[in-house]
């Protein structure tokens, strides 16, 4: 089973928490957010791929790309997640995600990292979680440590990879 179909198998309530709601982007409205209104600083700015890298790899390879929009409680878009398959191992997924700046310093970032776990293992629970990070984000390699993740002597590149 693809990770979209694993996904899309969920109920509706596995993808909230206390603070975080994920959906599946899916209208024009929530891409424009995504990719022009949704803000980071310039030092996040180097720590995240383009968004138009990341919704063209989920056109290309749908099977293993999920590109939602994160909610608050309220129902105002506040960021964007894309879970997708570890390139190269047919047993792990993982994710990437950001919030806008408006949103920051809220608690979001790490509810939406908790949410994503639990996404993540609620549609596989046999599956690796893994997670690459630069080097020097420092901010991120705290958070995956908080979460229960391993830093694995293994790069992505030059990336950290950090295992769950």
């Amino acid at each position: 089973m693809s990770l979209r179909e694993e996904l899309e198998l969920l109920n509706k309530n596995e993808w909230q928490n206390d603070l975080v709601k994920i959906m599946p982007l899916t209208t024009e409205k929530e891409l424009v957010f995504a990719a022009y209104e949704c803000q980071l600083t310039d030092e996040q700015k180097k720590f995240v791929s383009p968004i138009w890298f990341t919704i063209g790899r989920a056109y290309l390879y749908k099977d293993d790309n999920y590109p939602c929009i994160i909610y608050n409680l309220d129902n105002m878009p506040i960021g964007f997640i894309n879970f997708y398959k570890w390139i190269g191992d047919k047993n792990a997924y993982s994710w990437s995600y950001f919030i806008d700046l408006k949103y920051q310093k809220k608690g979001f970032g790490i509810s939406t990292a908790k949410l994503a776990v639990d996404i993540l293992k609620n549609a596989n629970s046999n599956i690796c979680i893994k997670l690459a990070s630069e080097k020097d984000n420092y901010k991120a390699h705290n958070l995956y440590l908080s979460l229960g993740f391993n830093k694995s002597p293994i790069l992505d590149g030059d990336d950290i990879v950090f295992v769950l």
